[in-house]
């Protein structure tokens, strides 16, 4: 699927909270560079630092000498920011839906909701410990 996709950027952050402000900053770059218009950089923006909080917390488990790799790819209909943490991954077909009653008061758990809702496609490797997501132009 991302076959004909070309590699725009690369970086690899520590599995620490404050990599969450060079990611931001990476967005911002990227949207800049691609002329993404401001209501695909938002949605951009959320769901790529929820991807990225989520593979530092729940992948790497706060484990600083884990990286999280953030890729961005690009083709002229998409744009694709992969995710991959070194952890073992997780099951992502069973996530407990945020949006059930007994779920609504819970701190945490809408990471993988909010990205599925606002991205075009959201895509996970088999182990879990990849996500790929995509926005139209």
């Amino acid at each position: 699927m991302k076959e004909d996709y070309r590699l725009v950027h690369q970086k690899d952050f520590p599995s620490v909270p404050s990599s969450i402000a060079e990611v931001e900053t990476l967005i911002e770059q990227v949207c800049d560079e691609l002329s993404v218009s401001e209501d695909v950089f938002g949605n951009m923006l959320i769901s790529v630092t929820e991807a990225c909080n989520n593979a530092i917390i729940h992948g790497n488990q706060g484990n600083e000498s884990l990286k999280v790799n953030l890729k961005v790819l690009s083709n002229d209909e998409r744009i694709c920011f992969e995710v991959h943490d070194q952890g073992p991954g997780f099951d992502f077909d069973n996530i407990p839906d945020p949006t059930a009653p007994n779920n609504l008061l819970k701190e945490h758990g809408r990471g993988v909701f909010l990205m599925r809702s606002l991205a075009d496609d959201v895509l996970f490797n088999d182990t879990g410990n990849c996500v790929s997501i995509f926005f139209n132009r």
